[in-house]
């Protein structure tokens, strides 16, 4: 049968980088694609890097349908239960992805219609969740801004513990989801730009953004700080009327709050180095 590749679901997941593109590549040279491509008809789902590398070489490889899906929403479904549960996705591409979860199933109440297919069920014989670390499809040039979903801020914490996030984090990356430049998304997928300082940048005019991501590291950060002092500034105005003991309580709170962004960030860290370590000691066993 003739394959379809859909360009909206290749692009709907971040891209596996060069090398993790190259490793797979070799894999598969070595050891066939073991893998089944999993379809929706005639349309590829998943498995985009495995089905260009072994056309690329002519070699063999297996598909599978998968019969729960009913809808494009129960696709995108799958496709984002499949990487939240892959350790190699990072917590910027969990948080959105969990946001992108939480809209559709919004979108499908609003609308009246089941709250989902059990598209993402891992115990099914199909499940591919197994396979290359690394998602096989990319994600959006320009990804739609999130739409606030009636309770979203109920839901927020539903969505943390889903994407193993703190909801501080949720929240960091949901505003930088709904705001930020691709430039400035962009730093925060390479590890240049924090959270924190890129929910921060998000805040200020797109072409702004533009500039701070094109001058480099340095300047983003700089753009950062200078909001966060802007913030601070008109905070304290008011509170310096009210006397210096107000002024620093707001201060310190100011702090305060940092480190537990900060606190949060690391503990999110350490969870995902015990579970490196966990799956280092399993492959040495």
């Amino acid at each position: 049968m003739e394959i379809l590749v859909n360009q909206e679901l290749k692009a709907y997941i971040d891209p596996l980088t060069e090398e993790e593109h190259e490793a797979l590549e070799r894999s598969i040279l070595a050891e066939g694609c073991r893998d089944a491509l999993v379809l929706w008809g005639d349309v590829l789902v998943d498995g985009h890097n495995r089905y260009g590398i072994c056309r690329k070489h002519g070699l063999p490889f297996q598909t599978v349908q998968n019969p729960r899906f009913q809808s494009i929403d129960d696709v995108y479904l799958w496709m984002i239960d499949q990487h939240l549960g892959r350790r190699s996705v990072s917590d910027f591409q969990r948080g959105v992805l969990a946001l992108r979860k939480r809209e559709i199933l919004a979108e499908r109440a609003a609308a009246g219609a089941p709250a989902a297919a059990d598209a993402g069920n891992d115990d099914a014989p199909w499940d591919t969740s197994a396979a290359e670390p690394g998602a096989d499809a990319a994600q959006p040039a320009a990804a739609a801004a999130a739409k606030p979903a009636p309770g979203a801020r109920k839901q927020r914490g539903e969505i943390a513990r889903e994407a193993r996030l703190s909801t501080a984090q949720v929240g960091l990356i949901e505003t930088i989801h709904k705001q930020a430049a691709p430039e400035v998304v962009a730093a925060v997928k390479s590890g240049t730009l924090s959270l924190n300082a890129a929910a921060a940048v998000a805040t200020l005019p797109e072409d702004e953004q533009r500039a701070a991501a094109l001058a480099g590291k340095s300047e983003l950060k700089e753009a950062a700080k200078r909001v966060r002092e802007s913030r601070r500034k008109p905070r304290e105005a008011r509170e310096g009327d009210e006397g210096e003991t107000s002024a620093l309580d707001a201060a310190l709170a100011d702090q305060i709050l940092a480190l537990r962004e900060r606190v949060a960030e690391l503990t999110a860290e350490n969870e995902s180095l015990r579970e490196q370590l966990a799956l280092l000691q399993a492959t040495a066993a």
